[in-house]
């Protein structure tokens, strides 16, 4: 193990690695309900997509581990299963199952692009302000939730946004569990992101905002998972919807998972030299995922935790892999950990990732301006390929109107064109 995975080469440990792949998981593990949830929304018992997006997330960290040797956390990605449920399914009309179809297809063009030049180019391609931005309005979009999920921040119909009801129990506890975990994080307590998790769940059963009462162990019933377990339909790969459909994922995996990666490989791990194979790890389990009858997957963003608390190669990502299998047999006593005991984790990675805001040009407003708009609509629009859609177009505009065509690379005016063209059908579709 110490050999395959280079532990002494990466300064690390099996007993680091384990803490950093628990932290990881109980920062993720919250995604195989809520994906699930939102995936029954296309018509299917949500017990067979719990057992569905179980065996993805094995299937995910082993390939980031094997892969990769990188700390990551490739599961169903938020947003993405939106994108598969209410638009592909929902709107463009397709079923469940030609929707997997449409998975493996974007997981196919995926993998081509990331075993060609084509992932270098791209990724070479992109402005290194647009690279930065990337990182922090992600960190920001992190934080967001973060606060969502405190209850500190709440939705208002005429102001967006405003402050929470900061007497109620569960605003209290995140309070308490913040405090606690910020003091076990400056002072670089190993496991502090776990032991936060855990004081901050038994801290919410004292509270009286987590129920307990109705905890029972039962087993998972893989017989109704049969129905969608290597089930894709390919019978609509002609029609004009599967293809929209598929140009969609395509896009939106392909940017989503190079700005996931860029932040977390090269902005948080600091190993540049493991971000091409961490991409195409994502890009192989993207095929696996529309064969084991769930929505695509990113690294997704609260695999950063693990990193965050000293995961540095893929034995993070393969126990984490482990936990999520064993998790099948326990999904009502993980669904019991509070949001208010994962906010703070989410906020202290945003922070985390913020500072990458020092390595930005300020003095040319045409370099910063299009990061300034992708920093700020990451958060704001929800989404992270929007933010950075409206970045990438934004850049060769500036340019332009400045007389500076020059730092604009043909890839990057493809890549624009083709942003221009994903808002365009999202029009025809909504």
């Amino acid at each position: 193990m110490n050999k395959f995975f280079k532990l002494k080469e990466h300064n690390s440990t099996v007993r680091r690695e384990t803490i950093a792949a628990l932290t990881s998981f109980f920062a993720a593990v919250y995604i195989i309900i809520v994906n699930a949830s939102i995936l029954s929304d296309s018509g299917i018992d949500l017990e067979p997509l719990i057992i569905s997006t179980v065996f993805a997330s094995l299937i995910g960290c082993l390939l980031a581990g094997f892969i990769s040797n990188a700390p990551l956390i490739i599961m169903p990605g938020m947003g993405i299963n939106a994108l598969f449920t209410y638009t592909i399914v929902n709107t463009l009309g397709l079923t469940f199952y030609e929707g997997l179809a449409t998975v493996i297809v974007a997981g196919v063009l995926f993998v081509i692009i990331t075993l060609t030049p084509l992932a270098n180019t791209i990724t070479e391609s992109i402005p290194n302000n647009l690279k930065e931005a990337i990182t922090v309005g992600i960190g920001l979009f992190i934080t967001l939730i973060g606060l969502g999920k405190s209850g500190l921040i709440v939705s208002d119909p005429s102001t967006i946004l405003k402050l929470g009801n900061i007497t109620s129990p569960q605003v209290i506890a995140f309070f308490i569990i913040m405090i606690i975990t910020l003091i076990l994080f400056i002072k670089n307590v190993p496991g502090g992101f776990l032991i936060s998790i855990i004081l901050g769940t038994i801290i919410s059963i004292f509270m009286g905002i987590v129920d307990t009462s109705n905890l029972t162990f039962s087993l998972p019933d893989f017989g109704a998972y049969k129905n969608i377990f290597f089930n894709p339909d390919f019978s609509g790969i002609a029609s004009v919807n599967f293809g929209i459909a598929t140009f969609s994922l395509t896009l939106v995996l392909i940017f989503e998972n190079i700005g996931l990666l860029h932040g977390q490989v090269i902005g948080l791990l600091n190993a540049p030299e493991k971000n091409p194979k961490a991409l195409s790890a994502v890009a192989f389990s993207v095929i696996a995922y529309g064969f084991l009858g769930t929505s695509p997957p990113v690294s997704t963003v609260e695999g950063a935790a693990g990193i965050a608390a000293g995961g540095k190669t893929g034995l993070t990502s393969i126990i984490t892999g482990l936990l999520f299998l064993a998790s099948i047999f326990f999904i009502p006593f993980i669904s019991i950990i509070p949001n208010a005991a994962l906010s703070p984790i989410l906020i202290i990675i945003g922070c985390l990732m913020f500072q990458n805001l020092k390595h930005l040009n300020f003095d040319d407003l045409t370099e910063l301006l299009p990061a300034f708009i992708t920093i700020i609509l990451i958060p704001l629009t929800y989404s992270i390929v929007d933010g950075i859609a409206f970045g990438f177009i934004l850049y060769p505009i500036c340019k332009i109107a400045t007389n500076k065509r020059k730092d604009i690379s043909i890839c990057m005016y493809i890549i624009s064109s083709i942003f221009l063209l994903y808002f365009l059908i999202q029009g025809f579709i909504h």
